[in-house]
């Protein structure tokens, strides 16, 4: 039996299309958990940087970092548990290093956007667990295409591969609380025993005998 009488904030990252959000609703039901979801709907400057991805990179990051920051500092105050889509360390540690490897984000501005997220990351609550759902490309094109999302349809492989690398990066050296799920050979959407499987890892990082 589970202890639920403190609060449990999880935290949920991969790539695009590694299968995030569905996990999130899974062990959100599953443990009783809240569901927070990643919104990029109401940010204004996405059209703006798909037309001109260099001129724009600085201002869509920002407005991505501060309206996560503004966002975590809602969950941080919240009593009950929680689990979230993806996660502010993302924004600086993955996009917006990538934009910046690409030479669509100065130097100047890279620079100044990392100092930025320095300041605010002392402020912030690490999760009590880190899901990290690693896939390989082939994983999450299958994935992307079935979702059928029509603004996915123009991301190339190259782009993928890009950020599996960051990924990797980032996970080797995060010092908190974490989980790697590979999930090339599992199914967890669709096949319960799988979903039976992470279901445990997680129980057992969370609630297990020695923590």
């Amino acid at each position: 039996m589970t202890d639920k009488s403190s609060k449990k904030y999880i935290a949920i990252a991969g790539n695009i299309g590694a299968g995030k959000s569905s996990l999130t609703q899974l062990l959100g039901k599953r443990f009783g958990w809240k569901t927070y979801y990643e919104s990029v709907d109401d940010n204004p400057y996405l059209s703006d940087f798909y037309e001109d991805m260099r001129r724009w990179s600085f201002n869509l990051q920002i407005y991505f970092l501060s309206s996560r920051f503004q966002h975590q500092k809602k969950l941080a105050n919240l009593e009950h548990s929680l689990i979230q889509d993806r996660t502010i360390y993302e924004d600086v540690e993955i996009f917006a290093k990538n934009l910046h490897e690409m030479g669509l984000m100065s130097d100047r501005d890279y620079k100044n956007y990392c100092a930025l997220f320095e300041e605010m990351v002392a402020y912030l609550q690490a999760p009590n667990l880190l899901i990290y759902l690693r896939a390989e490309v082939p994983t999450l094109v299958r994935q992307i295409q079935q979702r059928g999302r029509d603004y996915e349809n123009t991301i190339r492989i190259e782009y993928l591969e890009r950020l599996n690398r960051l990924y990797e990066e980032w996970i080797e050296k995060y010092e908190h609380e974490k989980l790697i799920i590979d999930t090339d050979d599992i199914d967890f959407v669709n096949n319960p025993e799988d979903l039976r499987k992470v279901n445990e890892m997680v129980e057992q990082r969370l609630y297990g005998l020695f923590n």
